[in-house]
């Protein structure tokens, strides 16, 4: 008689509550945690029952509760994953946060772009987790920049080619793009909008979409004051730092042409603190 497959609900304090069969594969080797960092909630053998539980133990404990239940996407998962290529990019079906492991279960799979043949391994998983952006029309889906990828795949697989050296040397010697501002002091605003420009953010982004992302990592800062969580916390000024960087180019301005108005108003400004904010003079 087969032996029956056991589901583990387990919580990362602080960071989610999830399902898996594997605990070493899933939590040790994917989401970089020891064993000593987490907690087993439950577990059983009924897929129904621990697809339930772990919906009732995420709206429990605070966590953002999964769109679909496990049950659900484990059984498209056991599927080969469908990668969507088109011209420009290449869209994944699932959440960004069930990402790695969906490409963990489809380690080796190849497919098609007019950039060539994409293939899915440890490396080039981990450049697709740094880069990929959630779809706009739905949270279901994401997707990356073809182009981009087919950079990190030339890096990757010529690193001793002509072909390789050639690319280092068109970096080395490209002309400035109109999302550069030479003039800036300080260079990280810059790498800000280098990296947005070369994605195409600039060319098919706007600024409502970037307000909309503003708004979503605000969300995710007040979670992290909410939960004392120095690591989201940083993260999430820095997200909201790219977001407005991106968002003042797209206006037509820069973000330090923006601080420095901000600041030129308040320099001189008086007040006095009140509930633990400033309050300006009248």
């Amino acid at each position: 008689m087969p032996k029956e497959m056991i589901y583990y609900l387990y919580h990362i304090p602080g960071k989610k509550i999830g399902v898996t069969r594997d605990l070493n594969s899933r939590v040790v080797q994917q989401q970089g945690y020891d064993l000593d960092e987490i907690e087993v909630l439950d577990q059983s053998t009924d897929i129904e029952y621990i697809s339930d539980r772990e919906i009732e133990l995420q709206k429990s404990y605070g966590y953002k509760v999964d769109r679909k239940k496990y049950k659900e996407l484990y059984i498209n998962k056991i599927k080969s994953m469908h990668i969507n290529a088109t011209e420009q990019t290449s869209t994944f079906p699932c959440p960004v946060s069930k990402l790695k492991g969906r490409l963990m279960d489809n380690m080796g799979k190849t497919w098609e772009t007019l950039h060539g043949t994409f293939e899915i391994n440890m490396d080039t998983i981990k450049w697709i987790m740094d880069n990929v952006t959630t779809s706009q029309y739905t949270t279901e889906r994401c997707y990356i920049y073809n182009k981009a990828f087919a950079k990190y795949f030339l890096i990757q697989k010529h690193t001793d080619t002509s072909e390789f050296n050639e690319y280092i040397k068109s970096l080395a010697t490209r002309k400035p793009s109109n999302w550069r501002y030479d003039n800036t002091e300080d260079d990280r605003f810059q790498k800000i909008r280098d990296w947005a420009g070369e994605r195409g953010l600039y060319t098919n982004g706007d600024t409502k979409t970037q307000f909309c992302k503003l708004m979503e990592e605000g969300g995710e800062l007040g979670r992290a004051i909410l939960k004392k969580d120095k690591h989201e916390f940083v993260d999430a000024i820095g997200d909201m730092v790219v977001v407005l960087t991106n968002l003042a180019h797209l206006g037509g301005t820069t973000i330090e042409e923006c601080i420095d108005t901000a600041y030129n108003e308040i320099k001189t400004r008086t007040g006095v603190m009140s509930n633990g904010t400033f309050v300006k003079d009248a």
